[in-house]
């Protein structure tokens, strides 16, 4: 199993630094440690809920953080009973919420 690792570099004459970002990992793999099925990790690309980072000729991969997206899709749909489209509005008023208090807490 191939596992890929995103990573920057920076590279000048006189440095040179390298920081891995993150693991990326294949649908098979991520569903397995968010203990899902596949089909509905798509679906939640399919609903904007994870991004979308295959090419065309790629199956999708995702990263470490999209893992905590998932299992805040998984409360919202369970607890609220709510339908994928309606856990993508409330994960992005969520989003926008934070971003709102990190930009208010930046201003006080």
């Amino acid at each position: 199993m191939k596992h890929h690792i995103q990573y920057s570099e920076v590279i000048s004459q006189s440095y040179h630094e390298v920081e891995i970002i993150d693991e990326v990992f294949p649908l098979e793999k991520f569903a397995e440690i968010c203990g899902h099925q596949p089909d509905w990790i798509i679906q939640l690309i399919e609903y904007d809920i994870l991004p979308e980072r295959a090419t065309q000729h790629e199956s999708p991969s995702f990263l470490q953080e999209d893992i905590q997206r998932v299992r805040k899709a998984y409360r919202l749909q369970r607890d609220f009973e709510a339908s994928l489209p309606a856990v993508s509005v409330m994960l992005d008023l969520i989003d926008e919420v934070n971003m709102l208090r990190k930009r208010t807490t930046k201003h006080v």
